[in-house]
């Protein structure tokens, strides 16, 4: 018998939906005017795959910048492949949807965040990593510093 609608996991879904989205337009035509991207990855994650100088020096989170220079966007349905510059040495990355925790697009005060929660129902190590994703944005210009957070509407 099904617990219920579970919320949490179907706006997680939704969200990694629209960084998907965004990512491929970007793929296919540039970044438009203004608009670039703090992306902050877990780097534990077991789908990322990156440089060892970048794993050993950036061993549990990391704040990428899509803005000036990239190469090689690719994007798929778990994630996407990029060629950032750091240092001056071009790095290959390959990010899964579910390693990014934050999305920020500050051209447009725009933002999600994905938050990690414990499951109080099941305590089993199979669920240890699942996300509950909270959404912070601030989509309207004129509304500067109003985050929006999910938790003021749970019971």
């Amino acid at each position: 018998m099904a617990r219920g609608i579970d919320y949490g996991n179907l706006m997680h879904q939704a969200m990694r939906g629209l960084i998907r989205e965004v990512l491929t337009g970007i793929a296919e035509n540039g970044l438009p005017g203004e608009h670039h991207f703090f992306i902050t990855l877990n780097t534990r994650n077991p789908g990322v795959q990156m440089a060892d100088w970048l794993q050993a020096r950036y061993p549990d989170e990391i704040t990428i910048v899509i803005q000036h220079w990239f190469e090689n966007l690719s994007v798929d349905e778990q994630g996407f492949a990029i060629t950032l510059n750091f240092g001056n040495q071009p790095e290959p990355l390959y990010i899964p949807y579910d390693a990014i925790t934050t999305f920020v697009d500050p051209s447009v005060e725009f933002g999600l965040k994905f938050e990690t929660h414990a499951d109080d129902e099941d305590e089993d190590d199979e669920f240890e990593d699942e996300e509950a994703p909270m959404m912070h944005s601030e989509p309207e210009p004129q509304k500067a510093g109003e985050v929006v957070s999910l938790d003021k509407f749970r019971k």
